[in-house]
C-alpha cells in the first residue's frame, strides 16, 4: 500500500477569495487554504467578526468541519482515507490490530512493532474478576445498554 499525504494539516496558500456585500459595497478578503487531499478551502472564521453575517449551509455539504490528520472523506466520490490509505485496502489488507497501530501511530507497523503493540494491548485488556461478578447481577434478558449504564455508573 501506498500511502498518501492525507495527515498534513491545512496550510495558508496566500491566495484570497474577495467577498463583496452588493447592499453595502463593503469588500472582504478571506483567506484560502490548501490540504494535501481534497478541494482548496475558504477560511470564513473572520466573516462574522467581519460582516456581522453567518454562512448557511443546509446539510454542511459545502463545509468542512475540521482539519483532521487522521481521516479524509468525499463521500460523493466515495473516498475515505485512514492516515492516507483507503479504507479498502485496510480491510482486504490488514488487521483489526494493524489499523488501531496506524491510526495511533500514523504507519502500518513492522511485524516487531505489531507484536509489541498486541502484547501491550492484550495486557491491558483482562476483566477484574469483580467485575465478572458484577454481570452476573444481571438478569440473561436484561437490555446490554441497562447493563452499560449499571456498570459504568458503579
Amino acid at each position: 500500500m501506498d500511502q498518501g499525504q492525507a495527515g498534513n494539516p491545512i496550510k495558508p496558500t496566500g491566495d484570497t477569495v474577495t467577498l463583496t456585500d452588493n447592499a453595502t459595497g463593503k469588500k472582504v478578503d478571506m483567506p484560502i487554504l490548501g490540504g494535501s487531499v481534497g478541494p482548496r478551502v475558504v477560511d470564513i472564521r473572520r466573516l462574522y467578526a467581519e460582516t456581522g453575517m453567518f454562512t448557511y449551509d443546509p446539510g454542511f455539504t459545502s463545509t468542512a468541519s475540521c482539519d483532521s490528520g487522521i481521516t479524509y472523506i468525499d463521500g460523493d466520490e466515495g473516498v475515505l482515507l485512514h492516515r492516507g490509505y483507503p479504507i479498502d485496502e485496510l480491510a482486504e489488507h490488514s488487521d483489526f490490530m494493524e489499523v488501531c497501530y496506524l491510526l495511533l501511530h500514523r504507519e502500518l507497523p513492522k511485524a516487531d512493532q505489531k507484536a509489541q503493540f498486541v502484547k501491550t494491548i492484550t495486557n491491558h485488556t483482562m476483566v477484574h474478576e469483580q467485575l465478572t461478578y458484577f454481570y452476573r447481577g444481571f438478569r440473561r434478558d436484561a437490555h446490554p445498554m441497562a447493563i452499560m449504564v449499571g456498570v459504568v455508573g458503579a
